[in-house]
């Protein structure tokens, strides 16, 4: 049964930084790509990054880039979401994923597997 917890959420202001973590156990597949993605209260959930360590591809949504780095650990069973420069608008669940794809992409069609999500919360 694959499961994914992440952790790393909390409070922080404007300007600051968080890190979260999702770490993916019972995953099977040797191909595996992992994502972030976000839902605000009201919006609809939206991708913020994805990984794929096999092919060596990342990818951003606009609104984050140059601002959040995801990057996973040598065994690929950890994706971290590295968080600088946080805005109020940042503010949402997150909500790790994964799944058995070869390039890293912020469509939610090719994940699989999802966690329970992290909140995080900005304030200006």
């Amino acid at each position: 049964q694959v499961q994914l917890v992440e952790s790393g959420g909390g409070t922080v202001q404007a300007g600051g930084s968080l890190r979260l973590s999702c770490v993916a156990t019972g995953y099977r597949d040797r191909r595996k790509c992992m994502g972030w993605f976000r839902q605000a209260p009201g919006k609809e959930r939206e991708g913020v990054a994805g990984i794929c360590p096999d092919s060596g591809t990342t990818t951003y949504a606009d609104s984050v880039k140059g601002r959040f780095t995801i990057s996973t650990d040598n065994a690929k069973d950890t994706v971290y979401l590295q968080m600088n420069s946080l805005k109020p608008e940042d503010t949402a669940m997150y909500y790790c994923a994964a799944g058995p794809w070869g390039w890293a992409t912020l469509r939610e069609s090719p994940y699989n597997y999802w966690g329970q999500g992290t909140q995080v919360t900005v304030s200006s």
